[in-house]
């Protein structure tokens, strides 16, 4: 008798998938995305009192994330939030004729032309900036919706408990 992986292991990266196996990630719906900086690297900004403070790489960023709604058609960006290292979005698929984009290759497009433009920056070509995977949350009410886009808002004021913050007080 042989074992077998479970459905969810990747077996060619050895990693477990995060994301739901019979979801059909191409569906019209709002997602909820955090990505996160390789390592937590603080490199696209600084958080004062409760705003967030861009570097010229975190702006690159910003126009990187805002190019994806003028990319592809059917994306529509609700609210959203650059932090130092890290992103949280609410991304939504509409309903509109012809091929769409799984959410990962959405993300994976972002990643891609927001890494390549923080490298030419920094003149770092080829180095890594965002990490591998990233948070999905799937958006199923307008409650789950409203929390979600208060959490966003909440997020720079919220910077010094954040778990991504690596100079967070302990509560």
């Amino acid at each position: 008798m042989t074992d077998h992986p479970p459905p969810w292991y990747d077996p060619v990266h050895r990693r477990h998938s995060v994301h739901l196996r019979d979801l059909d990630y191409r569906a019209t719906g709002a997602y909820f995305v955090t990505l996160c900086t390789a390592d937590r690297s603080m490199i696209f900004g600084k958080v004062a009192g409760d705003e967030v403070h861009l570097t010229q790489a975190g702006r690159l960023v910003e126009d990187c994330w805002n190019w994806l709604a003028e990319q592809y058609l059917y994306v529509t960006l609700d609210a959203w939030v650059l932090m130092p290292n890290h992103l949280h979005g609410i991304l939504a698929i509409g309903q509109t004729p012809g091929q769409r984009k799984p959410l990962g290759r959405l993300i994976g497009a972002f990643k891609t032309v927001s890494t390549k433009r923080v490298n030419e920056l920094r003149g770092t070509p080829g180095a890594v900036v965002w990490q591998r995977d990233y948070y999905e949350h799937i958006v199923r009410s307008e409650s789950d919706l409203a929390s979600i886009r208060q959490y966003i808002t909440d997020n720079p004021r919220q910077w010094a408990l954040d778990r991504e913050n690596p100079c967070r007080m302990r509560r």
